[in-house]
């Protein structure tokens, strides 16, 4: 294990300390008066983004750019400042584009062009060929746009002026997804043990994936993990057990004095020493696998589900791919209504009429979907080979949410994604002992049943109830990652012909 001191990344802000650049753009032509004009505006305007409801992480107002060098280098100077996040340009007056070739070649970080301009309203009858040259971003940023295009700059378009809350939500919005990006760029992540044998999706190149996502993925033996569940004290297991009896309804046989104890007490020291073996490495995400436990009592089950609500990604049976999901899901929505967790389609309901899905997963459904208080039981597992383990059991609220998993498509990645509405199951489910989320897809169930089939979708997922697909629209462009969404605007015929353009983009974009 590193020798850097021990800290929990999933614990802190997200956001704290993170910073999105403001860059105005114009040119010497108009003169030193106008430039103060323009660079005063700036400052209003992100007057409105800076502090706003909307947007959770600093905004600041870098420099108005003039010339090629000074692009240039504020380029350079974003991609070594590990607290920007992004950057955001808008051209208040013509600014020549070809200025800002060299810089937006060089930039590395999430990119935002924001077309706005500095008043909302004309003032008709005081409108001059001066205010004209100053106010003309109708004109500047198209000139921009051009060449970002030309240049193929990946980059979010927002179009209104920056006192519109709708403004504010998408940049807020696109915001969240740089700052996951950021975070999935420093992400360590441990698997302990393997994948599950045979099982194809959840397999991948994690070489490819560190060099497109920046994640780090490796694995440790479980029994460097039940080393330190082997050396949690007692006092650790009962602080965490009156922990449990404060925020769960414990089942009674878990109580302290009743008969299974013993495996709340077990599941408890599996909670203290995995945590301890993430926090000390700065691990951000994780996977276990039921076939892989070593010398754990039990498959991890509550540890999990307590792991992912403080933030971690998760994946089960060795799911990486997953686990950076989940992590980038609890950035994105941190701090709003709402959660994310691991899920996994398991049945249907195929009646007329009544068609849904039953999603669940053996124990590691993250409590963040619920505002329910969960039930803490214990139950037998089939597999696994080992003691009956403790879990949360609840249902997700309901409300809209979308689904997302990654792919390897051997020579990329593929986000696929479904927007869902979580509803309430059509029946109690008093023999289901684990948390569930019941919902129906968009744009109905055998739509997005055959659409998810032919792109290839995982059968683990992120669900998350926070953010929706605007959010992983952003990530995957950042990312540039290939992403398949399915929605109200799906149609068979639609995403055949999507699929076979991606495929013949994400291939040439790649090079020979």
């Amino acid at each position: 294990m590193s020798s850097v001191p021990p800290t929990n990344p999933t614990t802190l802000d997200p956001f704290a300390g993170r910073e999105i650049w403001f860059l105005t753009g114009s040119q010497h032509l108009y003169g030193p008066e106008t430039l103060e004009e323009v660079k005063e505006n700036s400052r209003t305007i992100v007057g409105h983004l800076d502090g706003s409801a909307e947007i959770p992480v600093k905004v600041v107002f870098k420099d108005l750019l003039t010339d090629t060098e000074a692009i240039r280098a504020v380029a350079a100077e974003a991609n070594a400042n590990p607290a920007v996040v992004g950057v955001i340009a808008w051209m208040h007056t013509f600014s020549p584009a070809k200025m800002w070739i060299t810089g937006l070649d060089a930039l590395r970080k999430p990119f935002l062009h924001l077309h706005t301009q500095a008043n909302v309203d004309l003032p008709w009858g005081e409108i001059d060929m001066d205010f004209m040259n100053t106010n003309q971003a109708a004109h500047g940023d198209r000139e921009f746009a051009y060449m970002a295009s030309r240049l193929g700059v990946a980059r979010k378009t927002v179009v209104g002026h920056a006192s519109q809350s709708f403004v504010r939500e998408e940049i807020g919005t696109w915001a969240r997804a740089a700052t996951a990006w950021a975070h999935v760029r420093g992400l360590k992540l441990a698997r302990f043990g393997d994948n599950m044998r045979f099982v194809g999706v959840t397999e991948g190149d994690k070489t490819e994936a560190e060099r497109v996502f920046g994640v780090q993925v490796n694995t440790w033996g479980v029994n460097e993990v039940a080393a330190r569940v082997a050396a949690v004290t007692d006092a650790e297991v009962d602080a965490l057990i009156e922990a449990y009896i404060a925020e769960y309804d414990v089942a009674p046989e878990l109580l302290p004095g009743a008969p299974r104890h013993q495996s709340l007490r077990d599941g408890a020291a599996i909670e203290a020493g995995m945590r301890s073996f993430l926090v000390e490495g700065g691990f951000g995400a994780f996977t276990t696998s039921f076939e892989d436990l070593g010398d754990l009592k039990q498959l991890p089950g509550l540890a999990v589900q307590r792991l992912m609500a403080e933030g971690y990604g998760f994946g089960a049976e060795g799911d990486w791919k997953t686990a950076i999901l989940v992590r980038a899901a609890k950035v994105m929505g941190h701090g709003l209504p709402g959660g994310a967790s691991l899920m996994e389609d398991y049945t249907y309901e195929m009646a007329d009429g009544k068609q849904k899905i039953l999603g669940a997963h053996m124990l590691e459904v993250c409590p963040s979907l619920t505002t329910d208080r969960p039930s803490l039981e214990v139950h037998e597992l089939g597999i696994g080979g080992k003691d009956d383990p403790v879990r949360l059991v609840f249902n997700t609220d309901t409300g809209p949410a979308i689904v997302v998993a990654l792919s390897d498509m051997r020579e990329r990645f593929r986000l696929v994604a479904n927007v869902v509405d979580v509803v309430e199951p059509d029946a109690e489910l008093p023999n289901l002992p684990v948390a569930r989320a019941v919902w129906v897809p968009q744009p109905n169930f055998r739509t997005s049943a055959q659409a998810w089939l032919m792109a290839g979708g995982a059968h683990h997922t992120v669900m998350s109830t926070a953010v929706g697909a605007e959010a992983w629209e952003d990530f995957s462009e950042i990312a540039r990652t290939e992403l398949v969404l399915i929605d109200d605007d799906t149609t068979i015929r639609g995403l055949k012909k999507e699929l076979r353009w991606n495929a013949a983009y994400f291939r040439l974009a790649q090079g020979f």
